[in-house]
């Protein structure tokens, strides 16, 4: 099978020869689309493809996108971001997985790693759809944060892109895109409403925040996932505003959708541990801990979550109702994880 890269780019001089030099050898051709860059990130395309065109940005990652994906001629098409790399060690992966794929497979999902501690360790990952069957006629679907929507032979590989930012999202950028859907008074889908209160909550919009993720939550028609990360975003509202009751009822809330998720059960110790409710606390970062990441369900997951935060939070509890020994086993054991972490080396020394 063959296999292309379409991506899509605009003033990315910084990051886009990384990537491509990332996953030399692994595709058939390379596809880039760029929406108006001003700087020299046409000429760094070049360098690796004579496949550099045109798109006019309208405020559409998806049509873009679907245009770069229209441009292929390879069995299956490939997407990545500018800023992502592949290691060496995931691209001989790749190269192994591209030499076993057949005409069978319509989707392969791979892990997204987006953020990272200190020690370099993920902290924050979840699969997307990113290998296509070209013949299968995949669409992109939603202005921005787009998607594809994966159906058919659906196969989970457990290799990693890493996405690697060195400059930040241009500040309110996606807002303004769900911004003038609004005001084009077209309907958002509960996808989109999800989407939406989130930036509004990242662009700190957060009563207009509230009110969307509670529209959202009261549709049905969505992604389960969605829904529970809803119920935690909405809860660190809720905080910001103070309103710690409203909070732990919205955690309480994504009990409905599916059985606890160790980001639920670490952010209600937290706030049990804000109340000074260190036994409440202890009670749920242990459930926390009962838990393991399940990676397929196609949720956002703090890894850190499931092992070293309820450690650390465990310590502290039992350190404030003077449970000594117990705040020292599970230092012992968040330190394993991560022995140079800054928390880790200022509880040493209390407890040295």
């Amino acid at each position: 099978m063959t296999l292309s890269l379409c991506m899509i780019v605009k003033n990315e001089e910084d990051v886009l020869e990384r990537c491509l030099s990332s996953c030399k050898g692994l595709f058939n051709e390379i596809i880039i689309v760029d929406t108006g860059s001003s700087d020299s990130t046409k000429q760094i395309a070049h360098k690796f493809t004579n496949s550099v065109y045109d798109f006019k940005w309208i405020n559409d990652f998806s049509a873009a996108r679907n245009y770069s994906f229209n441009l292929a001629k390879s069995d299956f098409v490939m997407w990545l971001d500018a800023d992502d790399v592949i290691t060496p060690t995931e691209l001989e992966k790749l190269k192994k997985l591209k030499d076993n794929l057949t005409s069978k497979t319509d989707v392969v999902m791979l892990k997204y790693a987006v953020a990272f501690d200190k020690q370099n360790n993920t902290t924050f990952s979840y699969y997307r759809e990113r290998i296509l069957n070209r013949s299968k006629n995949f669409v992109w679907e939603d202005p921005v944060h787009e998607v594809i929507t994966p159906r058919g032979n659906i196969e989970y590989a457990n290799i990693q892109i890493e996405h690697r930012k060195v400059k930040p999202t241009a500040e309110g950028r996606n807002l303004k895109i769900y911004e003038e859907l609004i005001t084009q008074k077209q309907p958002l889908k509960p996808r989109q409403m999800f989407y939406f209160a989130r930036e509004l909550y990242f662009n700190n919009k957060i009563n207009r925040a509230i009110i969307m993720f509670k529209k959202f939550l009261k549709t049905r028609n969505g992604y389960k996932e969605n829904y529970i990360e809803a119920c935690l975003n909405l809860s660190k509202c809720h905080q910001i505003n103070k309103n710690f009751s409203s909070a732990k009822q919205s955690l309480f809330n994504s009990f409905m959708f599916d059985t606890p998720r160790s980001e639920i059960l670490c952010e209600l110790g937290n706030i049990f541990m804000l109340e000074k409710n260190y036994n409440s606390a202890i009670y749920y970062f242990n459930l926390a801990l009962n838990n393991k990441p399940n990676a397929q369900n196609g949720g956002f997951i703090l890894l850190d979550c499931y092992n070293f935060i309820p450690y650390v939070q465990l310590c502290v509890c039992h350190y404030n109702i003077k449970n000594f020994e117990q705040a020292k086993h599970y230092h012992n054991l968040a330190k394993k994880l991560k022995p140079n972490n800054l928390i880790i080396l200022q509880n040493d020394k209390i407890f040295n």
